[in-house]
């Protein structure tokens, strides 16, 4: 039984790549300093169209026009914070899908108060790793090493399903296992190596990533949040294969994710069903 389920996602997991490719999605990322080449390069070898674009006198004319918005808070700062909120608003407003990465949420007061208003806004998908996750379904300032997680990802399956439940979105946890749930049903997605964890900014991409598969299927967000998971983990494993180290798995995974094709992508994705 759980080979069926896991059979039935890889064709749900192409579907959403492919429509990403024909529909080329425009995405706007108000994303920090350290991922946006990253991710504006992931968007790109996988058909959507990133816009770098985070001035809020452009985004009243601006974010009307995107597919979905993408907000990630890893340099927060007084400038940006009120351009995220103004981005977030507006996004809402139009009934256009937004994402949100709540990098080290439980680092300060600050950027944990960010967040969670952030949050009040109705984000369509959280997307964070599992320390980050539990700070938010807490509203709690707590260790934390800066932007890594100091619990796995299936220590929060309890928090996300917990914070999906209180704001209405789907909740992605970053580890070995993403997990993914939308207060209800959780599913995780197990592609993916190590090694990318050495890469920094690799989270943000994904989230990056998730914005454009929600962007093309806004009504079933808990499937494309986890699709958009598996397929970054997939070009992952098949970058690993051609890979050195940490810069020429970057390389790869880029390629990778530009080149991956039906086979590839229903052979190799791993989801399952809780």
């Amino acid at each position: 039984m759980e080979a069926e389920k896991q059979s039935e996602w890889g064709p749900i997991a192409w579907a959403h790549l492919s429509s990403v490719r024909n529909q080329s999605p425009l995405i706007q990322c108000i994303t920090n300093f350290v991922s946006m080449d990253l991710t504006a390069n992931t968007l790109l070898s996988a058909g959507a169209s990133p816009a770098m674009l985070h001035s809020s006198n452009e985004t009243p004319d601006f974010t009307p026009q995107v597919h979905a918005l993408y907000i990630n808070v890893g340099t927060l700062s007084d400038n940006w914070l009120p351009a995220m909120k103004l981005a977030a608003e507006i996004a809402s407003k139009f009934k256009k899908p937004w994402v949100l990465d709540p990098v080290a949420a439980g680092a300060s007061c600050f950027r944990l108060k960010a967040c969670l208003d952030l949050i009040s806004l109705k984000p369509t998908v959280i997307r964070g790793n599992a320390s980050e996750i539990i700070a938010l379904a807490n509203a709690s300032v707590g260790f934390t090493k800066g932007v890594d997680s100091s619990h796995d990802s299936t220590d929060a399956v309890e928090a996300a399903k917990s914070l999906a439940n209180s704001c209405g979105a789907v909740v992605a946890v970053s580890g070995a296992v993403d997990i993914v749930t939308d207060g209800n049903r959780v599913v995780g997605a197990r592609n993916g190596v190590p090694m990318m964890q050495k890469i920094t900014a690799t989270g943000c991409a994904v989230t990056a990533l998730i914005a454009a598969f929600v962007a093309i299927d806004p009504l079933q967000a808990l499937e494309a949040t986890a699709s958009a998971l598996a397929v970054f983990g997939v070009a992952g494993e098949i970058g690993m294969e051609m890979a050195r180290g940490p810069a020429s798995l970057r390389m790869h995974l880029i390629d990778s994710l530009h080149g991956l094709d039906q086979t590839a992508v229903i052979s190799r994705v791993k989801i399952t069903t809780s």
